[in-house]
């Protein structure tokens, strides 16, 4: 076994590994950037090594410098998490040739199933049932056309190097081919370095469920059983189950049966997950991702067995401690992803200042976080900072669990997802567990979701910052949230709650606007700009295209006029307030 490894990573997933090594008595090394030089995963390992600025590509990207703080520290392994170089295979290379091991896949696995033309075909080949879709990658939308033609509309179209939502678009008709095409691409090479693209027909309402797999290095291996990922938005993943309310024994046993089969095809060795789409009674092949997934504690919840641990056994040479007929599943875990987004504003990004951070606790509940007390989000990484996950002995016990959990879980000074899943533990169709894909499309308008009481946001500057106030009245305790000398609500121990807001659909961000400046309204990073310098536009028309915290959002003007002058270019990272096009 290993003595010391290098965690490669940041956030919760950096602190669960970090622990899971504590556990099997090895030492940890951490990286951390500028913005996380108070972080807790920096805090919590053996040692750790400042790798650079806040940006990713800086720090945590940086594949010379990640290996150079491996071998001064003395790691004889790395642990790529999940995101950023987890499913580099050129990192996974980079850290062999360093004389280290790599805690994940053989690099040519990762490179067969990070390409999704490949892994298609290599899956086609191994008997994985296939949604339909072209052989390889496409070179122009004519070809998107043409197959929608034969295969009807909507059709999705996927850069092959994509994930986690990004490089996926949909055409819903013919004539929204090539906006499709474009943005898939676009998003491919932005995102992943590889523009290329395939069809595939789009099912507009599935469940995603995925099959957690282990394969040794010595050829044994299992699988894990499903975890249900459906409710999901911008097919970026909130929440996550295991079992599936749709899965049956049967059905679990022939999809694991599959996923152990994609396993085998590409003589994979370490964790990995197999997804698919489910639609009725059939089931088709979506991806594989050779990593540790961010849901995987609902699985260790179910099964008993650690996800982390196994991965780092595995990479170290041993074999699996269990079989097959081994495994068994006990009890129902959900988990539900804490994001610094504003559920209630379109989910729009609010990185920021923690100043009240209080998790919940007693018998199944679980809490996977980057924080442990007040602390910041910061603005250049992805919005997940926690997750919570519960364990009940059913799903309705989960769910009234759930339900606990998220009323005693108190986060202030950013707004979060925790609105969401409070409101939709009120929908009928999520309680059912009849819920798809189309989830949050379908019901959000619906769903009464509690706007953030913390002030400013990246959708409502302008707010006051409140704060809590405990006031006694006849021997009974109340909390009340304060404006200023203003009280605007209070309840017994439970505390205020602001005025519920519904969510609203888009994808679009409105702009700020100071004598013809049409400005960003958050950090990020410019995309596209969709405008040119003499161009006449028109009220709510966009004029950039920015991406703060793994989201896009079209920046509008907010009045008609001629744009002037265009101050940014794609690439070019802006901060909340700087001028992007000038209007007159």
């Amino acid at each position: 076994m290993f003595g010391k490894v290098l965690v490669a990573n940041r956030g919760e997933i950096a602190v669960r590994i970090v622990r899971a090594l504590r556990e099997m008595g090895i030492g940890s090394v951490a990286v951390y950037s500028d913005a996380d030089r108070e972080s807790l995963h920096a805090r919590l390992a053996d040692e750790a090594y400042h790798v650079g600025p806040a940006p990713a590509t800086e720090s945590y990207l940086s594949v010379e410098k990640l290996i150079e703080v491996a071998g001064k520290s003395g790691a004889e392994a790395v642990h790529p998490g999940y995101g950023f170089l987890a499913e580099s295979a050129p990192f996974a290379r980079a850290v062999e040739e360093a004389g280290m091991v790599w805690i994940g896949p053989h690099p040519k696995a990762i490179e067969a199933m990070g390409s999704k033309v490949e892994s298609r075909r290599i899956m086609k080949k191994a008997g994985v049932p296939m949604v339909p879709g072209t052989e390889g990658q496409i070179s122009s939308v004519n070809e998107v056309r043409a197959f929608g033609k034969e295969h009807g509309y909507p059709v999705a179209v996927k850069a092959s190097a994509g994930g986690g939502g990004k490089g996926f678009a949909v055409a819903h008709r013919e004539d929204a081919a090539e906006g499709a095409f474009e943005r898939a691409s676009r998003e491919g090479e932005a995102y992943f370095g590889d523009g290329s693209v395939y069809v595939e027909r789009y099912l507009a309402g599935p469940r995603h469920v995925e099959i957690q797999v282990v394969r040794d290095k010595h050829g044994n291996a299992a699988h894990l059983g499903e975890r249900d990922c459906s409710i999901q938005r911008r097919h970026q993943k909130l929440l996550e189950e295991c079992p599936s309310p749709a899965i049956d024994p049967a059905m679990r046993e022939e999809m694991g049966r599959a996923a152990v089969e994609a396993a085998d095809a590409v003589g994979y060795d370490s964790v990995g997950t197999v997804e698919f789409l489910v639609e009725g009674d059939e089931f088709f092949f979506l991806e594989m991702n050779t990593r540790v997934q961010v849901e995987h504690p609902v699985t260790e919840e179910v099964t008993g067995i650690d996800v982390v641990q196994t991965g780092i056994r595995v990479a170290a040479g041993e074999k699996l401690p269990f079989t097959q007929e081994d495994v068994s599943w006990r009890g129902h875990a959900i988990e539900v992803r804490l994001n610094a987004e504003d559920a209630a504003n379109n989910f729009a990004p609010s990185p920021g200042t923690v100043t009240v951070y209080e998790e919940p606790g007693g018998p199944g509940v679980r809490v996977d976080s980057s924080l442990r007390e007040p602390g910041v989000v910061p603005e250049y990484y992805d919005p997940l900072f926690a997750k919570l996950i519960v364990r009940g002995s059913d799903r309705q016990d989960a769910l009234r669990r759930l339900r606990r959990a998220l009323s005693e879980f108190r986060v202030e000074g950013i707004a979060t997802t925790l609105p969401f899943f409070q409101a939709i533990l009120d929908d009928e169709v999520f309680v059912k567990g009849n819920y798809t894909t189309g989830f949050v499309a379908e019901r959000m308008d619906g769903l009464k979701i509690e706007g953030p009481s913390i002030g400013a946001t990246a959708g409502d500057a302008g707010e006051k910052t409140p704060r809590e106030v405990e006031v006694e009245v006849n021997g009974k305790l109340f909390r009340v949230k304060v404006y200023g000398d203003e009280i605007v609500g209070s309840s017994g121990t439970a505390g205020a709650q602001a005025s519920p807001r519904r969510g609203k659909g888009g994808s679009t961000k409105r702009a700020a606007v100071s004598e013809g400046t049409v400005a960003a309204p958050m950090q990020g990073t410019i995309v596209k700009v969709f405008v040119e310098k003499g161009q006449s536009v028109s009220v709510d028309e966009p004029v950039c295209l920015l991406e703060a915290m793994k989201m896009e959002s079209e920046i509008r003007a907010q009045k008609d006029g001629v744009v002037s002058e265009v101050l940014v270019e794609a690439g070019r990272a802006v901060r909340s307030g700087d001028a992007l096009v000038v209007l007159e």
